[in-house]
């Protein structure tokens, strides 16, 4: 524990420093205050306020649906049990697409009511005047290329992109856009491991992935799928930590059989 003593704020700094010494960054998603707690007291470097909440929280089969403000109350539930970790607030599909003025508002909405420490935005070329408008406002940026979930309309499925050679190419080219305009670091979701290695070894910001091979700077993971507390989704790219959910299940029908037959509350546990 005693490496937790001193607790010091994860900068954009410091984690172009742990790329540069070869030490991997480890992130996962959160979205509520009791959470967030646990994953920065163990020690997490990057937590991603994610729109998957539209999935996991919400019961939605795609991150469409979330709004601006559900993302900014999840974000604020976040922020306010972290000491340690580099918040990253994802930008909700319809507030940066397509008119980068909507784009700069939504996220200095999110950075002035969550107090989060940066933003995530999907896509590339087409997306370039949002994030320079965002950028210009002092904003960090995170990219995010390859299977792009808001996107899911467009592909179609969620199979892996960028196995053709044009869209591999397209996908380095907009990792050095990312790069070259002023994002801090880059998200890559699955995509083939030799594309990912290739895009980290030509960035000088950190590269993240899910589902994008060992050779990137870091990793990146649905909290509630890598603790088994859903149990659908399984993907190849997915190792389960623990099996949460069956944990709880037991637990709860463990509770309905001690109220149902008369063992909790004991005299002990009554006033």
């Amino acid at each position: 524990m005693s490496q937790h003593k001193e607790v010091k704020l994860v900068t954009t700094h410091q984690l172009l420093a742990m790329k540069q010494r070869g030490e991997k960054i480890s992130m996962l998603t959160a979205y509520d205050f009791s959470m967030a707690q646990i994953l920065d007291g163990a020690g997490i470097d990057v937590l991603l306020v994610g729109d998957s909440a539209s999935n996991v929280m919400a019961g939605h089969e795609t991150t469409l649906p979330i709004t601006l403000d559900q993302m900014i109350y999840h974000a604020q539930s976040v922020v306010r049990a972290v000491k340690r970790a580099f918040v990253v607030v994802d930008m909700p599909f319809g507030s940066y697409q397509g008119n980068s003025s909507e784009a700069l508002r939504s996220a200095i909405r999110i950075m002035k009511e969550s107090g989060g420490h940066g933003i995530k935005l999907e896509g590339g070329a087409e997306i370039k005047d949002s994030i320079i408008r965002i950028l210009t406002a002092g904003i960090p940026v995170m990219g995010h290329l390859g299977l792009t979930p808001q996107s899911i309309y467009k592909f179609g499925t969620y199979t892996v992109r960028a196995k053709e050679e044009a869209e591999a190419q397209k996908l380095i080219e907009d990792a050095l856009l990312l790069e070259e305009i002023g994002c801090f670091a880059l998200v890559l979701e699955k995509i083939p491991s030799a594309l990912a290695k290739q895009v980290a070894e030509k960035l000088t910001i950190p590269v993240i992935g899910i589902g994008a091979g060992p050779d990137v700077d870091g990793q990146v993971l649905v909290v509630h799928d890598m603790l088994g507390i859903t149990k659908e989704f399984k993907p190849r790219f997915l190792r389960r930590y623990a099996d949460l959910g069956d944990v709880m299940h037991d637990a709860v029908q463990r509770y309905i059989q001690d109220v149902k037959g008369r063992d909790f509350p004991t005299p002990d546990e009554a006033y």
